[in-house]
């Protein structure tokens, strides 16, 4: 259900979160001699540099900012603002996703600079400008990059020809000046408006398309299933399309650096667990349809496939929002992906049999033995089957009694299915009495057939009646007919009348039944010992 499913992400993502801070990449055991840790404040990377640089700025630390910097000492004098100028362009003008700056030491290694350059592209009013990070040695943390001294004499230049942001020249002065949490208000309303106002245009359009769609629709069936398909996924495709458009539009709002990699981790993991949700019930309203397509077309061994089917296609999405939410919260999946395999194999082994009942009912559901509804017998019961899952199969006995059996038991056992037949057989031995003439026998033989052949529910290619015996007790005839339908109720309804109308002709022949015999009487043993 999606509500569990919610429910279970949101579970694994409270254990991921602390997790992902003691993953083995952040913690490296005591590394050999001959290997250098990393760079504590992150500068063995471009993203890192920049990362780190725009976090040290934020908090105002300013010592610790100078060492993302390759600063010359007339840099140096102008520390502050050079620093809060920067931080501020790459804050307003650097739109692309985060993840695009490169996380590997050695940088992008295509972008056609030399190995120690690195360019970091801010779109500033129609133009282009560069912040090349530099790969230099560093005594104690090695190989490192810093934002070059070129870059850092261009910036003032930059920020005097920058002109103000649509925000701000759109929004009041007010709204500007003001800030919450150190962010102006104007950048508040603005992200605000950046999901409201889709989930608004969204709303408004679905209803409007929803509402021709309709009125463009005559059949009664077809403008029921647009209904359902609309109540059951419209909210969820109006959110999964708003949060895209609110990824996309945040980055040009000028918010921090920090605060968008935080703040994109958390809408990401919004959007996982809503596309889930879609997946979900996406799937569900599909199979649903084409079960009932099937039941329709009486093909109930595809509606049993179906069922399975989509079973195991939910699973595949939890798995699937699952690892996308580790990935999120800054897990490696990686060596969790290999924990799965390792767990796989452990999982082959120690529970064959449930691995046994799995593929039996794979097996079963492909060759078409047994789907919902049908009337079986299965180990020596019969009943119908109400339900069949990935481990067993659930039958409703005669009795109302619930079996289940293993699918296992049952890919090596006989399974009868009673439902794939067309047609049910009436074999039944009549036993006239001695006294029946010959001519009496051949009128009862020439009426029960006439009956065979005009009677519209009985197959009349095979239906037959034969005298078959004659002996001092009884004279034996056979009646074999198939009758033409699947259903218990209606072949013991005409069972019955087929029956009562030989009856008939027979009473009406002058001949009769032998009687059944009397039971033998009690010794007189047997009645003193019943006295007592």
């Amino acid at each position: 259900m999606p509500w569990l499913f919610c429910v279970t992400v949101a579970l694994v993502v409270s254990v991921a979160l602390p997790a992902a801070a003691q993953k083995p990449g952040q913690k490296p055991a005591a590394p050999p001699a001959a290997e250098r840790p990393a760079d504590p404040l992150g500068r063995d990377t471009p993203r890192g540099v920049i990362t780190g640089f725009n976090q040290a700025v934020h908090r105002g630390d300013f010592t610790t900012a100078a060492r993302y910097m390759q600063l010359t000492p007339a840099l140096r004098r102008n520390l502050g603002p050079l620093a809060s100028d920067l931080t501020d362009l790459i804050d307003r003008y650097y739109t692309a996703p985060i993840a695009s700056l490169s996380a590997a030491p050695e940088g992008v290694a295509d972008d056609g600079l030399p190995p120690d350059r690195e360019r970091v592209a801010l779109k500033i009013d129609e133009q282009s400008f560069d912040v090349m990070l530099v790969r230099v040695k560093d005594a104690e943390a090695g190989q490192i990059w810093l934002i070059s001294s070129r870059t850092l004499t261009e910036v003032p230049v930059i920020v005097r020809s920058a002109q103000e942001r649509w925000i701000e020249r759109v929004i009041p002065p007010s709204l500007v000046e003001s800030t919450f949490f150190g962010i102006p208000l104007a950048r508040w309303l603005a992200l605000a408006a950046t999901i409201v106002v889709p989930v608004l245009a969204l709303w408004l359009l679905s209803a409007v398309a929803f509402a021709i769609a309709r009125g463009a629709i005559t059949a009664p069936s077809r403008r029921m299933l647009l209904e359902l398909w609309y109540r059951g996924i419209r909210w969820l495709l109006i959110l999964t399309v708003a949060l895209i458009i609110h990824l996309v539009m945040m980055r040009s709002l000028g918010f921090s650096l920090a605060f968008r990699f935080t703040y994109n981790r958390l809408v990401l993991a919004v959007l996982v667990i809503v596309v889930a949700c879609l997946l979900w019930r996406f799937i569900a309203l599909s199979l649903e349809h084409t079960r009932a397509v099937a039941l329709r077309h009486h093909q109930a061994g595809l509606s049993s496939v179906l069922m399975l089917a989509e079973r195991v296609s939910k699973v595949v999405v939890v798995l699937l929002a699952i690892f996308a939410l580790l990935t999120i919260a800054g897990v490696d999946t990686s060596t969790a992906l290999a924990g799965v395999g390792l767990g796989g194999v452990a999982l082959a082994l120690g529970a064959q049999k449930s691995v046994e009942n799995l593929l039996g009912g794979v097996f079963l559901l492909t060759d078409r033995v047994l789907a919902v509804g049908d009337t079986c017998s299965i180990a020596n019961r019969v009943g119908v089957v109400e339900d069949i899952t990935m481990r067993s199969i659930r039958m409703r006995t005669v009795e109302q009694t619930l079996l289940s059996i293993p699918a296992g038991i049952l890919s090596q056992s006989n399974v009868e299915n009673f439902t794939t037949r067309h047609k049910m057989l009436v074999q039944s031995r009549l036993p006239l009495s001695t006294g029946t003439t010959t001519n009496q026998l051949r009128l009862i033989l020439t009426d029960i057939r006439a009956l065979l052949g005009s009677h519209p529910d009985i197959e009349k290619e095979s239906a037959r009646i034969q005298l078959v015996d004659i002996n001092p007790r009884n004279i034996e005839l056979e009646l074999f007919a198939y009758i033409l339908t699947s259903d218990m109720p209606k072949f013991m309804t005409v069972r019955e009348d087929l029956l009562l109308h030989i009856a008939t002709l027979i009473e009406a022949a002058g001949a009769g039944f032998v009687p059944a015999p009397a039971p033998p009487a009690p010794s007189p043993q047997a009645s003193a010992t019943q006295a007592r």
